[in-house]
Formats: C-alpha cells, structure tokens, sequence
C-alpha cells in the first residue's frame, strides 16, 4: 500500500453553554480548542506545528483569515491558509485536504470549523459585548474557495422564499405530493424521522440538545415548538444557536507512521464526489429531487468499491427533514435504517456551514468502535442546490483516494425550467408553503407550473386558503394568477 495515501489520524468536538457570555471561547478560540484535542486525540500534538495547510469554512463571525490564527496558534508559520466560502461544499473542503495529501501537495492538513452563536445570543439578551479576535489590516488567506453562481434567484428572494426554512418546507410538501401521501400520515411520518434523530442525540455527549423528543411533542405547535412554514415546526430545523466546533487532523501515511500512530486508529477517506450545479428552487424539473445524490453516490459507492447497503453507518445532512429524505430516495437508502450518528442537525447542533465536520469527528468514533467498518458522510449547500458524498474506514483503501465532481452529470439531468417574472392566467401547484402569524396560518407561498412549461411564483394572503393548505393537499390544484397572487380555480 502506498504510504502517500492521505489517513485521518485525529477528530474532535467541543462544545460549550456558557450563560455569561463574557466567560464563553469565541469561535476562534472553539476551533482551536478542537484542533488540539484532535491531535491528543492522534496521539501526536506535534503534527500541529507540521501542518502544511489548515482550512476553514466560513461562518458567521468574520475572521480575515482564521486559519492564519489557528496556524499562529499552534507555531505551524509555514502552512498555507483556506476558507472555504458559504455556498461551498463541505465535502470539497474534505476531499481537497485528501488529495493534496495523495499528490504530494501537503503532508499534513488541519480542517476546523465553528461557531459560537449562543454567546452572540447570549450577549444581545444581557446587552454586554462579545467580541472577536482582529487581525491586521489587509490579512487575507491564500486561498479562498467560492461558488460560482447565487443560491437564491432575484424572484424568490422578493416574494419571501429567503429564509431556508420556507424553501425546504415547499419541497417538503411536493415530495409528499409525488409520493401520493396523505397530509396526516406525512407529518406523522416527518415527526417519526425527526423522533428517530433525537433518539439518537439523547445517547450522544456532544449533541446540543440531548432531551429525546417523541414524535408527538416534535409534530406540531406547542411547549414553545411554534409552527414556522407548514408543516415544519421549529424542531424539524436545524438548530444553528450553538456553540460549537470540530478538528480534524489529516496526513499522510508515510507520517503517521513515522511518529508511531496507532494503526488501529486510522481512518481512510476512501472517496468523495461533489454536485455543483446551482438551480435555484423555483427553477428545477422536478421540485423533490435531487439528482446530484444520485449521482455523487455512484460514483463514490463506485470507486470504493462498495453498495449502500453494506455501508454500516451513515450520516445524512439534517438540516431540514426533507433533506434527510430526499438523500434517502436517491441514495435507494432505506428511510427506516438509522441515518444519523450524531442525532442530527435539530438536536445534535446545526453550527452553520460546519456540521460535516462535527459529523466526521462523530462518525470517526464509531468507526474505530467498529474496526472494519465504512461510513457515508454527505453534505448539503444551499437549498438542496449541491450535494456531497464521502466514504470513510477503518479498513485500509484497495484503490487510491479518489475525489469526483459529478457537477456535468446533473447537470444533464437537471435542466432549469424557465421563469415568468410576470404572468395572469391558469396556473398548477408545483410545490407550497403556509407561513405563520400569532400560530395562525397567515399566508401562502406558491411555485406554479405553467401550460407553457415555465414555472411562476405567486403568494396568497387569503387566509382561509393559507389554512386550508394545512388540512388539504394543494399542490396538484389549479390556481389563478394575477399580479403575483393567487387564488383557487374553481
């Protein structure tokens, strides 16, 4: 076996609730923590200093370069630094670190990512100050990963479709709808995954909220679950208010050998495959799928040598239930397996832009509790509008890593329908949403497919319609349009 081949060798979580926020680690100061406990964790603190690279994704704080500070930190004064912007994979960040490592590029490559928004909170409610490291004027990493197209078009934007929540909740309602699922039995079946998760959390340490919510408590509106965009309640999304961060310590085999690693320990990214075509929402085929999983699946699955029913442990990216099941469908993954180690992104902690690698350093114990064993890690960017797959094991690789962009792939498959920014006259419901006011359905957002073949976006403050899209299936239904609005046909 070639001693080029990249292994990770360290991961780590932390986590803190701290409810003066004056005495809470500022995110810089979580990733740092996390990168060190990932090297004890390797059993080797000097490969901190070794490190050629340290890469971050972007969060909410607005460090210059923080992989600059992390690097300072640790005396590593030659590694290059990265940020990977909000848009960008996870899974890129991960299956970049491995093949620099496979080529030779890098010997050693620190990933850390975190947040630290319940010190934010915190701070605004007590009205204190919580502030972050400064870096010199001009500070700027040495390289900078960015998506190469906007997540939201101009048209959702304007008519509300900005918050996360209101998208996913309108794939959400067109997945049921294709699968020909009554109303009820969806939201029981939601409420029964979300269930599943926190189950799952209640048994992890690391997970932010460790309560174990039934499916009851998780389905609709009360004991503070307000209802946010039909039919998901505020525990069925993610919970980004945390602190939190992970570290994960990555080089190369010749290395980790070289410093004595325990063997035992290691684990191997076996492949990671990437879709980076970006359709928003109101534009895509088919509003509940998501062919890049498809796609970025097989080819992994593929090269690893591997089929997703032998993979023992999974991780899919949780940040809204749909999310879960639609990677669920494509992946041909039974939705009734365990699809989560950590308890997901409701109840483990959702720090944005960074929970794949607080999965990772997850799964990598389980992993090592199950020598032999491989694990799925996926990732999600935007509203569903990328999608990533990476394989893990303790068994060593019987082919190099092998890192994929599968974006030409969906892209064929995945041709945007056109939008009419202005239209009056019959419409068909693609996908909705009711959105709330005072727990009462206030109002309706619709995507309509048109006779022409181009999608239109119309919303509805009739509540009376707004309510009955909570009881009854409306997509499917005729609507009128005008101006923007719409009403029932017929």
């Amino acid at each position: 076996m070639s001693e080029a081949i990249p292994v990770l060798v360290g991961a780590a979580a932390v986590m803190q609730r701290a409810d003066d926020p004056r005495s809470a680690r500022e995110p810089i100061a979580l990733m740092g923590d996390a990168l060190a406990r990932a090297a004890e964790d390797a059993g080797s603190p000097a490969l901190l200093a070794r490190a050629d690279a340290v890469r971050v994704p972007r969060g909410f704080w607005d460090y210059a370069d923080p992989g600059r500070l992390l690097a300072e930190r640790f005396g590593a004064a030659g590694a290059r630094t990265g940020v990977a912007e909000i848009g960008v994979l996870q899974t890129t960040l991960l299956g970049a670190a491995a093949r620099d490592i496979a080529a030779g590029r890098a010997d050693v490559v620190l990933v850390a990512g975190g947040e630290a928004r319940h010190r934010e909170q915190r701070a605004r409610q007590l009205g204190v100050e919580a502030p972050l490291a400064r870096q010199a004027g001009g500070v700027s990493p040495d390289e900078v990963l960015r998506p190469h197209a906007e997540i939201l078009s101009p048209a959702e934007i304007a008519i509300g479709l900005h918050m996360p929540v209101n998208q996913y909740a309108i794939i959400e309602n067109a997945l049921r709808f294709a699968e020909k699922q009554g109303v009820e039995a969806h939201r029981d079946a939601v409420a029964g995954l979300q269930a599943r998760a926190a189950a799952v959390a209640a048994a992890n340490p690391d997970a932010w909220d460790r309560s174990g919510r039934g499916a009851d408590a998780i389905r609709g509106p009360g004991g503070g679950n307000r209802m946010l965009a039909f039919p998901y309640t505020k525990l069925h999304t993610s919970q980004w208010n945390v602190d939190q961060a992970a570290g994960l310590v990555l080089c190369s085999l010749a290395t980790a050998r070289a410093l004595g690693l325990p063997e035992e320990r290691f684990v191997y990214p076996l492949a990671t495959a990437d879709a980076n075509h970006m359709v928003p929402l109101v534009a895509r085929p088919a509003l509940h799928r998501v062919p890049g999983f498809a796609h970025a699946g097989r080819r992994a699955l593929a090269h690893a040598g591997r089929t997703v029913d032998a993979l023992e442990h999974l991780e899919l990216y949780s940040c809204f239930p749909v999310a879960v099941r639609a990677q669920a469908r494509e992946l041909r993954i039974d939705e009734m397996r365990p699809l989560t180690v950590t308890g997901g992104m409701t109840f483990a902690g959702g720090p944005l832009n960074n929970f794949v690698l607080q999965a990772l350093a997850k799964m990598v114990a389980v992993l090592r509790g199950d020598p032999g064993s491989t694990g799925l890690v996926s990732a999600v960017s935007g509203m569903l509008t990328k999608q990533g797959v990476s394989l893990w094991s303790t068994r060593p690789p019987e082919t190099p890593f092998g890192f994929f962009d599968v974006t030409a792939e969906t892209a064929r498959e995945q041709a945007p329908r056109a939008l009419a920014e202005t239209f009056a006259g019959p419409a068909r419901v693609a996908g909705y949403t009711v959105l709330f006011e005072d727990e009462r359905p206030a109002k309706a957002i619709f995507v309509c497919d048109l006779d022409d073949g181009r999608r239109a976006l119309a919303v509805s403050e009739d509540a009376t319609l707004a309510e009955l899209g909570t009881r009854e299936e409306l997509c499917g239904r005729a609507l009128t349009l005008r101006e923007g609005r719409a009403t029932l046909s017929g």
